[in-house]
């Protein structure tokens, strides 16, 4: 299988590495990632100023390009121009900290999958819930034999996979719980600051996740020690909402002849 990595945390991050160590035995596997961290930048695309790609050897990588650009910029990038072929399947990650609920739209991680999606490339982000980096071995482990278990099947087209890990060895997880993604807000807040110019500035943050949900829900199932699956659809319509609309739209023509 010829597969794509991408990231948010930059091209050398240890994340997307030990994706690469545990796929590059069975798979051909190209690396198309940001210059430097872009996290939280959503499925923000470059066209103000020029995109530049630096060819480049990390690890003895083989195929692996670091962008001036987005996450989504990489993948585009990665179709349209630099790789020959169109990869099988996009992977994007590991992600420091959880891509759950809300976070998925702010996630630059989860938008290049999206971004594979909407090329109609089978994609899967991965994230998993704190800082720490000692258990990325066995999160790309169990990508890996995630893969070779859908791969007869497929992911519908138009669909990615969201997966999030709990900060854990393997052994200590409780299991893999298919979910559907919260829409809980977490708590936050702006710090006002000043400077040595005396002019204002504002730091954002947040202080912590939601309380637990439902057990369908992703942030819970992190919580519970679980790995977390969201299929995501890239169609984000509201097809409840459209009938409704229809019916308002004929109630309008009835009363405007």
């Amino acid at each position: 299988m010829n597969i794509l990595l991408t990231n948010d945390d930059g091209i050398h991050y240890e994340g997307l590495w030990a994706l690469h160590k545990a796929l590059r035995e069975k798979h051909a596997v190209s690396v198309v990632a940001p210059d430097r961290e872009r996290s939280a930048v959503s499925h923000a695309l470059t066209l103000h100023e020029p995109l530049r790609v630096i060819n480049m050897a990390v690890n003895g990588s083989g195929p692996c390009w670091a962008v001036s650009g987005t996450p989504a910029d990489c993948v585009k990038l990665a179709m349209i121009e630099i790789l020959e072929n169109k990869p099988d399947l996009v992977i994007s990650g590991i992600n420091p900290g959880a891509n759950v609920g809300v976070n998925v739209n702010y996630s630059g991680t989860v938008s290049a999958a999206r971004e594979g999606a909407l090329y109609g490339i089978p994609s899967i982000a991965a994230s998993m819930e704190g800082c720490g980096k000692e258990h990325y071995a066995d999160a790309a482990g169990f990508i890996a034999t995630l893969i070779e278990r859908f791969a007869p099947s497929g992911i519908p087209s138009g669909t990615f996979l969201n997966v999030n890990f709990p900060n854990l060895p393997l052994a200590q997880i409780a299991g893999v719980r298919i979910c559907r993604q919260s829409i809980a807000l977490y708590s936050e807040f702006v710090e006002k600051r000043i400077d040595p110019r005396d002019k204002v500035y504002y730091w954002q943050g947040f202080d912590a996740i939601p309380e637990v949900e439902g057990p369908d829900m992703d942030s819970t199932a992190v919580k519970e020690r679980y790995i977390a699956i969201t299929p995501i659809k890239c169609d984000m319509t509201d097809y409840a909402a459209m009938e409704m609309l229809k019916g308002w739209n004929r109630e309008y023509k009835s009363s405007n002849p």
